[in-house]
Order: structure tokens, then C-alpha cells, then sequence
């Protein structure tokens, strides 16, 4: 068992001087990549120079030139002094002049969400202002020596084409509201369309329009929006179109794409969204006398001084007080044809009997005079002196693109049309 356990021994210690022998070569192979000769990583000498430098003097002024412009618009019981606050203007004398001046009078007048300008110095004293008044003029108010001067320059007017489309969910002027429609404009789509599309009893939800419209704008900012150019509307899955076109040097109007006017002779209503609260009737509960009557009519509830439109041009043919019907105008249109306004409160100034008036032009105010248990406007349509219903009553066109313009009608609005094409193939509803 010894001489076993020796030979074992002997034999391992053989087998481990083989093993060791044989890794020299290797050792030394990773020897030969780890050494470097000590000459080549020998650290340099640091050595730390220290050197004064000259800065160039920076200018010594007497007193700071910097200038700052500020960009503020008027709030809702803004005053002359918090304005100021507001665009970090500190000068008591600046603060007088525009309280007091009746040069700075446009200063004081400014309606809320017009945007003004300040020129201030580095210690705030005010510079100059500079702004645009109710009426699109632009103000500008300067420093002087000893106090300030105000100027009035001539407006730089541009004119922008804007493109909205949206949709109906309640009424129009909530959708056109939501499009980012200016009211003038969305008042303007009512028009166009009121001969087709009665927009007190036709709109459905899901109807769509798309508009292409004019907006002025004055030293960059928008002051009024301008003519529709282009509109489409889509009421209860039915397309109506119209393209704006210069016949003369001083008349335009609206076409459908092939030249029909849009145009009636007469407006479906004389009031801009409103309700009817009674409608053509050959037998009705009169509210004021309880009794059965006909109707020959059609109430439209609004509040007392809304503004009623002729919708027809014609001549006055009465102005004043007639039985029921209180303060009345009766207006004829082309012989045969004639409307009724009842129950205003007012008339518009000077009208008087004989006098011609265009159609969409304002003639009186909603009231309650008369029999009347609310406000509201009564509105007779008649023809030959026997009351229609002014809802479904034919209305005739006005005439339509004449064949020696027909040429340039296609030419002037084929842009038009591509650009309703645009708006209907998109969701978007703003596109500038």
C-alpha cells in the first residue's frame, strides 16, 4: 500500500514539471504583448505658466440705450393704469396723458381684445404706443421733450381668403362659432342660402358647410371679415353651391356653378335665427283674445329690438299703426306681391312711406305692440292681396349669368369651385 501510495506521488509530481514546462513558451508570448520599454511611458515634466490677460473696456455711456417692445391685448375692465401694469410701463407723466389728453381719447375707447404695443426704456418710462383704433386707423403715441404727441396714420389694409368647414350639432351659430366662422360671415352664409334652406325649420344635425371668405386686415391685425367667396352647404344630405361673381365694375352676386343665381326675389324670413313660435294656420287659438281664428302668418319669436330685414326690394306702402297689428309696415314688391311686419317697437330712422328700399336692408325693431302676448315679429306674405304661407310659398329667381359672360363666370370661379372640392374632402375645420 506504501509503494502504491510512492509511485502515485512520483508520477504526479513528473506530470505537473511536464505541464509547467510546457506553459513558458506561452507566458512569455503574453509577457512579450504587456511590456513596454520604461523609456517610452515615462511621465513628462508639467509645467505651469501663469500669464495675465487684458480684457477690452467695455463702452461707458452715460446713461442705458436698451429698448424693449412689449405686446399686450385690452381685457374686459382693463384701465388706462392696469393696461400699463401690464406691459411693465413705469412713467407717471406717460400714465396722465393717456387718462387725461383728449388726443389719447382712441387710447381710452379701445374695445376689448384690441392689441397694443409699447415702446419702454430700461426704466420703464414709456417711449411710444402704438395701436389700432375702433375704426382700423392706426394711432401712434411718441414721446416728446416735454411730454407726448399722438398721430394718426392711414390704415394699411390687406385683404387674407380664409377657408372653414363644420358641422351642425344645435344650431349655426354654434357650429360656425366652433369653425372659427367670424359672425359677419356666418350672417352672410345665412343669406346666400335663405332662399333654399329655411334655417328655422330645415337645419338637421349632421348638416355641413364649407366657406371660402375674405378677411381685412390692417398693420397685421384682422379688422372685418370680408365677402364669401365660395360656399357649400349640405342640409338633410341635399348640396347646394354657390361661387360669388363681378358681372360690372359695381355688381356681384352669387351663382351655383353653372350660372343659375341663388338669389330669390325674396327672402324665406325677415329675421336671422330665430324660432317660430306660430306658423300658418287657417284655424289657431289666438293667445291674446282666446279665440279661434285663422293665421294667416308666421310668428317669429326674438327678443324686443332685433333688427327685421325687408326681404324683397320694393316701395313703403304703410308705416305706422294698424289695428292688432300695432306698429306695421306693409311694404309692395313688383306689382302683384306684397309682405307685412307686425308688433314692432320701433321703425328705422326716416323710413317713410313711398321710400324704395333693397332687400336684406333693415326697415324696423321686434316689439309687442298691438295684439301680442310676447315678442315677437308677425310676417305676412301676400300675393294680390290674399295672404300665402310665406314657408312654402314658389319663389321666383333672379336672373342668371347672361351667355356673353358665361366665359369669363367660368374662368373667374373655376379656383373657387376647387377650393369647396378641398374643404369637402377634408375633416379639418380651420385652414388658413
Amino acid at each position: 500500500m506504501l509503494t502504491q501510495n510512492t509511485f502515485t506521488r512520483e508520477r504526479k509530481l513528473k506530470l505537473r514539471w511536464f505541464v509547467a514546462m510546457s506553459t513558458l513558451p506561452l507566458l512569455g508570448v503574453v509577457a512579450a504583448f504587456g511590456i513596454v520599454p520604461q523609456s517610452e511611458i515615462s511621465p513628462t515634466t508639467a509645467k505651469t505658466v501663469v500669464q495675465e490677460i487684458s480684457l477690452p473696456l467695455a463702452n461707458q455711456t452715460s446713461g442705458s440705450t436698451a429698448t424693449f417692445w412689449r405686446n399686450e391685448r385690452v381685457q374686459h375692465g382693463d384701465t388706462v393704469t392696469e393696461l400699463l401694469r401690464r406691459m411693465n410701463v413705469e412713467d407717471l407723466a406717460a400714465s396722465e396723458y393717456l387718462r387725461i389728453n383728449q388726443a389719447a381719447e382712441p387710447f381710452r375707447q379701445l374695445s376689448a381684445g384690441r392689441a397694443v404695443q409699447a415702446e419702454t426704456a430700461a426704466d420703464g418710462s414709456l417711449l411710444a404706443l402704438r395701436f389700432l383704433n375702433n375704426s382700423g386707423n392706426q394711432i401712434v403715441i411718441e414721446k416728446t421733450a416735454d411730454s407726448f404727441k399722438t398721430s394718426v396714420l392711414p390704415a394699411q389694409l390687406e385683404q387674407r381668403v380664409f377657408m372653414r368647414t363644420g358641422e351642425i350639432k344645435s344650431t349655426l351659430f354654434e357650429a360656425t362659432d366652433e369653425a372659427g366662422l367670424p359672425d359677419a360671415a356666418a350672417s352672410q352664409l345665412a343669406e346666400i342660402f335663405g332662399g333654399d334652406i329655411d334655417f328655422h325649420r330645415d337645419l338637421r344635425k349632421g348638416d355641413k358647410f364649407s366657406v371660402t371668405y375674405e378677411m381685412t386686415y390692417s398693420n397685421g391685425e384682422p379688422v372685418r371679415a370680408g365677402r364669401i367667396q365660395a360656399a357649400e352647404f349640405i342640409n338633410q344630405g341635399k348640396a347646394y353651391r354657390v361661387v360669388y361673381f363681378q358681372t360690372d365694375s359695381t355688381h356681384g352676386d352669387y351663382y351655383t356653378p353653372d350660372g343659375k343665381s341663388v338669389r330669390k326675389s325674396f327672402l324665406r324670413s325677415p329675421l336671422e335665427f330665430s324660432r317660430i313660435s306660430s306658423g300658418f294656420s287657417l284655424s289657431r287659438l289666438h293667445p291674446v283674445l282666446g279665440t279661434w281664428r285663422a293665421h294667416k302668418g308666421v310668428d317669429y319669436a326674438a327678443p324686443i329690438g332685433t333688427k327685421i330685414k325687408v326681404t324683397a326690394d320694393g316701395a313703403v306702402a304703410l308705416v305706422g299703426k294698424q289695428n292688432g297689428y300695432g306698429n306695421v309696415i306693409i311694404v309692395k314688391h313688383q306689382g302683384h306681391y306684397s309682405t307685412v311686419y307686425g308688433h314692432l317697437s320701433g321703425f328705422a330712422r326716416g323710413l317713410h312711406r313711398g321710400q324704395h328700399v333693397a332687400q336684406g336692408e333693415v326697415i324696423g325693431f321686434v316689439g309687442m305692440t298691438g295684439l301680442a302676448s310676447g315678442p315677437h315679429l308677425h310676417y305676412e306674405f301676400r300675393i294680390d292681396d290674399q295672404q300665402r304661407d310665406p314657408m312654402r310659398v314658389a319663389l321666383p329667381d333672379a336672373a342668371p349669368i347672361s351667355p356673353q359672360q358665361k366665359v369669363a363666370f367660368q374662368e373667374a370661379t373655376r379656383s373657387l369651385t376647387d377650393r369647396l372640392g378641398l374643404l369637402r374632402n377634408t375633416s379639418l375645420a380651420k385652414l388658413d
